[in-house]
């Protein structure tokens, strides 16, 4: 994948990032057949985690997926399949309200939710025999990562290694590119279009948690962040949530093997903002290759497939021991 070399059919990384989402092969058969468990939280809430089981003593890879994604996600998909080809196990837990139900306290999930992110795979790891693989893609990628800096040595207890695909680990320029452009008319839109309902949603639950009408009125990730997802979760506002969830700043603190894939020409995630080997652990490795878009990396011919991207990403996990 260091050297991923888009097909010529497909130019460019807005190419590269919704042609792949929307028509690209996910899997060689059937969708994936899952196996759902709802798992109670410390603070009394609910998750809900798909699983497809795998050989006995097998390793467990566990996949933490972007913005709004799910196990339905088709990078979740291709993992899935990938995993079936391996007789690993898999699992895909929701962030909270991304299941298809939504959640029960007055929060949701953010790209800094690393404690979640701690007690799930700390508990996945206490029924697990074999070696667990952890990979979070975008958003759940920062938070993996975001983990992995918090616990340390400790990092090592739970998870062999761990792997952010297209993960915007400095917020701040992620958000913003985000917001502007092409980007702010298509992504931004589809973003907001599935957020805006469940933030509705959650004030119907718990009135008075925050100023609809400035909700509605939000226009990008900014302004949405301002009024939900930040004061939601402990952070004073935008600038504060992308600055302390960020996980570039930490890099230096990995302590287990990891793993940071990221094109450069991802419309999500500038490549002036990606992490050099200054910034890193000896601990961590840097693909980056030129092109790929967002959790794209499709190969072959129309329609293409995304199979060799959970194809490298697993390589490069079971290699680590």
């Amino acid at each position: 994948m260091l050297d991923y070399r888009a097909p010529r059919w497909l130019i460019g990384g807005n190419a590269q990032t919704i042609w792949p989402a929307l028509f690209s092969r996910r899997h060689s058969g059937a969708a994936p057949a899952y196996q759902r468990e709802r798992w109670t939280t410390p603070d009394g809430d609910f998750i809900d985690v798909d699983f497809q089981r795998g050989s006995p003593d097998a390793p467990l890879l566990v996949l933490f997926h972007g913005l709004e994604g799910s196990s339905r996600s088709h990078y979740a998909q291709a993992f899935a399949e990938r995993a079936r080809e391996l007789g690993w196990g898999y699992a895909v837990p929701h962030f909270r309200g991304c299941s298809g139900e939504i959640n029960l306290a007055p929060r949701a999930y953010h790209s800094g939710d690393w404690q979640e992110v701690g007690w799930i795979l700390d508990r996945l790891r206490t029924t697990q025999g074999a070696p667990v693989y952890a990979v979070g893609v975008s958003l759940g990628g920062n938070a993996l990562l975001r983990w992995a800096e918090e616990a340390g040595n400790e990092a090592q207890r739970t998870v062999r290694a761990v792997a952010a695909v297209s993960s915007p680990l400095d917020l701040a320029a992620g958000g913003h590119a985000i917001g502007r452009g092409f980007n702010r008319l298509v992504y931004t839109r589809m973003f907001l279009r599935t957020m805006k309902p469940k933030a509705c949603a959650k004030l119907s639950q718990h009135p008075g948690l925050f100023d609809r009408q400035r909700l509605l009125a939000a226009r990008d990730l900014y302004e949405f962040d301002n009024v939900f997802t930040a004061p939601l979760h402990g952070f004073r506002d935008t600038d504060d949530y992308w600055t302390r969830a960020s996980a570039k700043p930490h890099l230096r603190r990995i302590r287990v093997p990891a793993l940071a894939l990221n094109a450069r020409n991802d419309p999500f995630v500038p490549a002036g903002s990606l992490p050099g080997t200054h910034d890193v652990s000896p601990y961590v490795t840097l693909w980056q290759p030129e092109h790929g878009g967002h959790v794209g990396f499709p190969h072959g011919a129309p329609p293409g497939h995304v199979l060799t991207l959970p194809e490298a990403v697993t390589g490069w996990l079971g290699a680590q021991g």
